[in-house]
């Protein structure tokens, strides 16, 4: 029955990967090794945050689990700032890629997204999903990897939004601003759920909601974009 429930975990997770890599055409391009090259920038990101957390930041634990008064947002700002090297990861990633601005953007944000999905949670899944012990919380997570995927093409549009010299000038303070949710997506969710109180399945499907509106927006955005670069 563990097992049964870790699959199924697994299966929600991964899945939606299998079908953007299949339906929107990377299986095409061939573009397996290169949405595993952006996953191997993605690693050499996280490990550049993660000293650069332990030598700027102090350690805290998940405050919606072990003390919600000890919230501090100003702290949760600035580790959020740090995520702003995400962007760098993947702006190298896509100067790397021969194609088109969607190729760059799927392969990227599909890369980053798995390697996101396999390097933070996998481990917790394996461990936790297989306990003795049904819980709904190993459900959630697989959920927030599917909402990761969104998170992360929209991201990525964006950062091929910024790099495009032909970009609108009137968009560009657009294309900042959304930059900005973004990158501060996070602690935006962490700062909703202490004030409203707004945990569990409540703060998952605020999650959904809110990288979907944000996504939906890139999206308007990107395909001008892109159709009048075509």
């Amino acid at each position: 029955m563990t097992l049964y429930h870790f699959g199924n975990c697994l299966a929600l997770s991964y899945i939606p990967f299998w079908i953007v890599y299949k339906y929107c055409g990377l299986s095409e391009y061939g573009a397996f090794w290169k949405c595993m090259h952006a996953g191997f920038v993605y690693a050499l990101t996280q490990l550049g945050k993660m000293l650069l957390l332990a030598t700027f930041f102090p350690t805290a634990g998940d405050y919606l689990e072990d003390d919600p008064e000890s919230f501090s947002p100003f702290q949760e700002l600035l580790k959020c700032t740090v995520d702003l090297i995400d962007l760098i990861g993947i702006s190298i990633v896509m100067s790397r890629i021969a194609g088109k601005g969607h190729t760059k953007v799927l392969v990227a944000g599909l890369g980053w997204a798995g390697a996101e999905l396999v390097l933070s949670r996998l481990l917790v899944l394996w461990v936790g999903a297989r306990g003795t012990e049904f819980d709904w919380k190993y459900i959630q997570k697989s959920f927030e990897a599917n909402i990761s995927i969104v998170h992360f093409l929209s991201t990525t549009a964006l950062v091929w939004l910024y790099s495009r010299h032909d970009l609108p000038r009137h968009l560009f303070p657009a294309v900042i601003i959304l930059i900005g949710f973004h990158s501060y997506k996070s602690v935006i969710c962490d700062v909703i759920s202490h004030l409203v109180h707004v945990y569990s399945w409540s703060l998952l499907m605020f999650k959904a909601v809110f990288s979907l509106v944000l996504g939906v927006i890139v999206l308007h955005i990107y395909g001008g974009v892109a159709a009048a670069v075509n």
